[in-house]
């Protein structure tokens, strides 16, 4: 598989098979403490050595200043592609939007993902603050992606600004007679009803990731 590529030591033959594994079952790349955890290694500092050994021997490619930006070389059907972290967003109780200049900061945090994960499309990730959605499985940490939209269907994930609040939150969207229903996914807490004049949908939910 690895044919005329260095030789490696027995703990980056470790590392490049939890890389293997890890990209197969989750279809994105751990994070450096995900390989610390993952193969029991000392020190998020001994991960980042090993790493760039197997970049030199041609195994893997890594993203400058880019999270989970790591790919194996020799599967390139699974590339990952650079997505803007725009900020948080609240499961539970709404968030202030974040300022202009904070969205769009020179220092923007990036993260990597595969075309299966954004399904082709042009997207932004949030990082979720909460707990109302954890019935569909989204906890507080998670990062949820999100294709930019104005309007969606019943019953779609969704981020969504309310106006005259100025917060923004994460909810299930149902219209109901003349109101809007954010419905969390969370059995102990109530929905929020709203007028339609007072929300504007900013993006619906593509995929999750989970926090470890």
């Amino acid at each position: 598989m690895y044919s005329q590529m260095g030789e490696l030591s027995s703990r980056q033959q470790k590392i490049l098979q939890f890389l293997i594994e890890f990209m197969d079952d989750n279809q994105y790349p751990p994070s450096v403490r995900e390989i610390q955890d993952g193969c029991d290694i000392s020190s998020t500092s001994v991960v980042d050595y090993n790493l760039r050994r197997l970049e030199e021997k041609g195994y893997i490619h890594r993203g400058k200043e880019i999270s989970r930006s790591i790919s194996l070389e020799s599967n390139q059907s699974k590339r990952t592609i650079p997505v803007p972290i725009l900020g948080k967003i609240a499961a539970g109780v709404p968030l202030p939007m974040p300022s202009e200049s904070d969205v769009w900061s020179s220092d923007q945090e990036m993260l990597e993902l595969t075309e299966d994960q954004t399904q082709g499309k042009k997207v932004f990730a949030l990082m979720v603050e909460g707990t109302s959605m954890i019935d569909a499985l989204i906890n507080d940490g998670d990062i949820v992606v999100l294709e930019p939209t104005s309007s969606c269907d019943n019953g779609e994930m969704v981020a969504v600004w309310l106006k005259s609040e100025n917060e923004t939150t994460l909810k299930k969207f149902f219209h109901e007679g003349e109101k809007i229903r954010l419905q969390p996914m969370n059995a102990t807490m109530s929905p929020i009803y709203v007028d339609p004049a007072n929300i504007e949908i900013q993006g619906r939910v593509v995929t999750a990731i989970r926090s470890m």
